[in-house]
Order: C-alpha cells, then sequence, then structure tokens
C-alpha cells in the first residue's frame, strides 16, 4: 500500500472531546478557510446547492464547506471549462472550502450502464448517453482540474443487500484503485496554488471482517482524512451504525471520518456518538422540494390543509431569516401553487436548521451534556408535526 504524502496544507485538531460516547469538537484548517467539526456539508453536486444562493449558504445558512461532485461536473460543464475558469471555487463563487465525491457512487447508481474491470469503470452518461472511462488515475487528475480541497479516492460503492462473495470482491477491487489513486496523487500537483488531501474511502457492505480490513488497511496509507462509504444504501439502520462502530474503533482518532451520504437528524446524532466528524446528504434539500421540513420538535409537510391558516412563523426556533420572515400559511400557499419560492425557502431553512443543529451539537460536547442532550432530544426530532 502506498502512503500518502502531500497532505501538510490540512490539518485536524480535536478540541473536545465526550466523556461517555465517542463524540468530540475539532477544527479542520484548509488554505479556503477552517471547519469546526461535527460538520454537515450541503450537496452542490454540479457546482450548486439546488435552489441557494452562495449568498444564503454562506451568511443565512453559515455553511463553511460544500460538496461537489466528479461524475457530474466531468459530464458538465467539463474539464476544459473549469480548467480555464481557475476551478471550482472560482467557477462558482463561493470561496471557502469544498469536497469533492469520486463519482462511485454515480457509476454504482448507472448500474445498467456501465462495466467495471480492474482497470476502472466504463459508464454511459444519464445525460446523452455518450460512453466514457473512469480509471483511477483519472479521477485524480479530474479532482485536480476541479480543485477541491479535500478529495476522495475512486471506489466501488456496494449494494447494502449483496452477498458476502460480491462485497469481498468489490472491496479488492476498491483497495487495488486505492493503491493507484495514493500514486497518482503523490506524483501530480495541484493546479491553482492551493494544496488538497485525498481521504481514502472505507467500503466492505454490511460484513464486518471486510469492513476491519477496509479500515485497517486505509488507515496504514496515513491520509489527513478516511471516508466511511457504502452506508445509507439499503440496509438496516442498525447494520449501518453496527459498521460506524467497527471502523471508528480503527481508524485514527487523530484524523476527520467523513459518513457519505447520511442522513436525517437522528442518524447523524447517532453517528456523532460512534465518533464521526463529517457528513452530506441530499436530505435537507431534496425533502424540502417537496415540501418536509426539519424542525427540533420534528418535521412538518407543508402541502398539509393543516398550515392553511397557520399564521405562526415557519419554525419558532428562527435558524434561518425565512423563519422569521416567513409563516406556515404563506409557505403552504405557495407549495399548493406551484411557486418556486417555496422551494427555495424549505431548501435554507433545512440547510440552516441542519447547520443550526451541527453548532447545538458542538455546544453540548463541549458542556459535556451530549449523551443525556442526545437522549432527550431523539424523540422529539423523531416526531411527525
Amino acid at each position: 500500500m502506498y502512503v500518502c504524502t502531500y497532505f501538510q496544507e490540512m490539518d485536524f485538531r480535536i478540541e473536545h472531546s465526550d466523556k461517555a460516547s465517542g463524540a468530540r469538537v475539532g477544527l479542520i484548517t484548509t488554505e479556503h478557510g477552517g471547519i469546526e467539526t461535527p460538520v454537515f456539508m450541503p450537496v452542490g453536486t454540479q457546482g450548486a446547492v439546488k435552489a441557494v444562493h452562495m449568498t444564503e449558504l454562506r451568511d443565512d445558512v453559515k455553511a463553511r464547506i460544500i460538496l461537489g461532485n466528479t461524475y457530474h461536473l466531468f459530464l458538465r460543464p467539463g474539464l476544459d471549462i473549469l480548467e480555464k475558469a481557475g476551478g471550482l471555487h472560482r467557477f462558482s463563487g463561493w470561496h471557502q472550502p469544498v469536497l469533492t465525491d469520486s463519482g462511485g457512487f454515480q457509476v454504482f447508481s448507472l448500474a445498467e450502464n456501465r462495466k467495471l474491470s480492474d482497470e476502472g469503470a466504463e459508464f454511459r452518461s444519464h445525460i446523452d448517453g455518450s460512453k466514457h472511462f473512469f480509471s483511477p488515475e483519472k479521477v485524480m487528475d479530474i479532482q485536480r482540474t476541479i480543485g477541491a480541497d479535500i478529495v476522495m479516492a475512486f471506489d466501488e460503492c456496494c449494494p447494502g443487500d449483496a452477498d458476502y462473495n460480491y462485497a469481498k470482491k468489490s472491496l479488492l477491487l476498491t483497495e487495488s484503485w486505492l493503491t493507484r489513486c495514493i500514486a497518482r496523487f503523490n506524483t501530480t500537483e495541484p493546479k491553482y496554488g492551493y494544496g488538497q488531501s485525498l481521504f481514502p474511502i472505507v467500503q466492505g457492505c454490511v460484513y464486518p471482517d471486510l469492513r476491519k480490513q477496509a479500515a485497517e488497511n486505509v488507515a496504514d496509507t496515513g491520509a489527513d482524512g478516511y471516508a466511511i462509504g457504502g452506508l445509507a444504501v439499503g440496509e438496516p439502520v442498525e447494520k449501518m451504525y453496527e459498521m460506524i462502530e467497527i471502523v471508528n474503533g480503527i481508524l485514527p482518532e487523530d484524523k476527520p471520518r467523513y459518513l457519505m451520504g447520511v442522513g436525517t437528524p437522528v442518524n447523524l446524532l447517532e453517528a456523532i456518538e460512534r465518533g464521526v466528524d463529517m457528513f452530506d446528504c441530499i436530505m435537507p434539500t431534496r425533502n424540502g422540494r417537496n415540501g418536509q421540513l426539519f424542525t427540533v420538535n420534528g418535521t412538518m409537510n407543508m402541502r398539509n390543509r393543516k398550515w392553511a391558516d397557520d399564521f405562526s412563523p415557519i419554525d419558532e426556533n428562527g435558524c434561518s431569516f425565512v423563519d422569521r420572515i416567513y409563516s406556515k400559511a404563506y409557505l403552504h400557499h405557495l407549495f399548493k401553487a406551484g411557486e418556486i419560492l417555496a422551494l427555495q425557502i424549505a431548501s435554507i431553512h433545512n440547510l440552516a436548521f441542519y447547520l443550526w443543529f451541527m453548532n447545538e451539537v458542538r455546544s453540548h460536547v463541549r458542556a459535556g451534556d451530549f449523551s443525556p442532550w442526545k437522549r432527550s432530544i431523539v424523540p422529539e426530532l423523531n416526531k411527525r408535526i
């Protein structure tokens, strides 16, 4: 296994640890700014968080890092445009940290239009059917061109219901690709004058011995941080938590741990209790566009008739300016009328809630009462208002 070497640009410091659990508060420092952890990263798959301006992300949602996707940005706008622009930061107007997913999950989701081999993944574009090939080396080159502060190794995202033999074969493929990713990363340099860090991804499906093997192997790379992939893809939630415990019992304590694609506020709490530091998920914006709002008292479906004459603020907690300006009745009206503003308001609220919620987590870890607070709030978060 190759050892990663280009990691001097990113730093991680643990500031507080919860004595009763694995929860901790830390600070990731990149050349585009600092990121307090635990952190939730809004998903900007194609260089934009759906329905939310960059200024709203920064000033109201208070996001400090967002996620982009290698597969989607490779297809549109394409590498020529991104390189001419000077990378995704300059192209999008987001000048704080960016993390890019390697595209492994997107290739996994194209099951009927892709072919895997030891060399990489051949797939057809979901846009126009054109044929493309991702090798580990090419994925590293693409992420150099995108210019994210934190980049992911290319992996196969194994289905959550895969049998053991498939999962073992898939993990071996991911690990061979990781060796090649690190080799390519170590023999190329950033393009835009600032450093990048490569995170390996732990796979292994729901099988403890495979997860243990994967965690031990990636820990040996000496990377700046580590991602946990292949969860929340169809397996029971209890299995997800079990795999997180196994993996985080092995990964270095002094490096950030990133759980990919998860999830609900309760999922985040359970993972934080088990030592996870970083999260991303499309749920706040996707569910928001469909009328579901997350609050500390539970979820609300703003399409329901019960909100038609409720003139109270969207959320009494006031995580965002939209909560204080607009009423439940008005937002209900916008959804029923098919107004685009409804999607924007709901997306801003949900993202602001998730970021506010992470701030609450950090406050309780610092105060030393994270575990009792978590026990008290989980029943509320599970309610449907």
